[in-house]
């Protein structure tokens, strides 16, 4: 068998991000050869990941990342919050970012065969190692990739990320940077829970699903008992204004002047500016979204320690 140097161990786990025993256990496993041993943590750290995803992934972070035209948000989950502050993995986020850029991957599982850029390694086998190295599950939630003039917000340590997306002849002045960060602060704080952006992205079906809803209040208003149909769906239809507004974003209260909507401040900055600016789209990720979080029962924990 061939002698293992702590040269040796120290670059392998400088290239892998595993511990040191792990590193020589690696080594020795493979007679030495720095590339099986690489490939051997792979193997286990393959072994790693599918021991640990069962395991409740919902903290992690939302970030965001800016290349020429092109701006890309992703979500990683891991198991506690403390792993975002963990400059490896903050690392492999930023390469996740850098691999949405350069290769546009149609989902997920296209994103997990994308190299990093500068690497052989794909995004799929980094994030594995990172399981193993970190000793958490982890995934790679949801993407969402961008082109054109955009304004962005992070809040806190990647807890809710936003792209807002313009359609503008003025982005060039002085002015429009401000107005762009104060709808991506609107999008973060005032969140639009249908996610249209104008009143034309609603689907008849809803607006006539809604309609038949509000129709249905008022007619059970004994107040309303002896008013006509005709009536009764001019009044559903004029109640619609506060659905649009709770749903789309350009009807929205502006948050920081409630005498407008977002699309009046718009268009005011607009001809402020001599201009046109137009809200394409937007994206709002808040890490862990939707998932079941994960609770600690610390009694049930200190027990268990008690009895070891």
């Amino acid at each position: 068998m061939a002698e293992i140097s702590a040269k040796a161990v120290a670059e392998l786990r400088k290239a892998t991000g595993c511990g040191m025993m792990e590193c020589k256990n690696a080594l020795k496993a493979t007679d030495g050869n720095f590339d099986e041993a690489v490939k051997y943590l792979r193997e286990r750290g393959l072994a790693v990941a599918a021991k640990k995803a069962d395991r409740i992934a919902a903290e992690g972070v939302v970030d965001i990342l800016k290349d020429g035209d092109f701006t890309a948000m992703v979500e990683v989950n891991a198991e506690t919050d403390f792993v975002a502050k963990n400059e490896d993995f903050q690392k492999f986020v930023k390469n996740v970012l850098a691999a949405i850029i350069a290769s546009n991957p149609a989902d997920v599982e296209a994103l997990k065969a994308v190299k990093i850029p500068g690497s052989e390694q794909t995004v799929g086998e980094a994030l594995v190692e990172k399981i193993a190295t970190i000793k958490e599950n982890m995934s790679i939630r949801r993407f969402v990739l961008a082109k054109g003039v955009t304004s962005t917000y992070i809040h806190g340590q990647g807890q809710t990320g936003v792209i807002v997306v313009f359609d503008t002849d003025v982005a060039d002045k002085e002015g429009f940077a401000e107005y762009a960060k104060n709808i991506a602060l609107q999008v973060a704080g005032a969140p639009v829970p249908a996610g249209y952006t104008t009143k034309d992205e609603v689907p008849a079906s809803v607006i006539d699903e809604e309609k038949a809803i509000i129709m249905a209040t008022i007619k059970n208003d004994e107040s309303n008992a002896k008013k006509p149909d005709n009536i009764i769906e001019k009044m559903a239809v004029g109640r619609l204004g506060k659905f649009f507004s709770a749903n789309c974003l350009v009807e929205q209260e502006y948050v920081k002047d409630d005498s407008m909507t977002v699309a009046k401040y718009t268009d005011a900055t607009a001809k402020a500016l001599g201009g046109k600016i137009a809200i394409k789209t937007f994206y709002r990720f808040e890490k862990g979204e939707g998932l079941a979080k994960r609770e600690d029962n610390f009694a049930a924990e200190i027990a268990s320690m008690i009895k070891q």
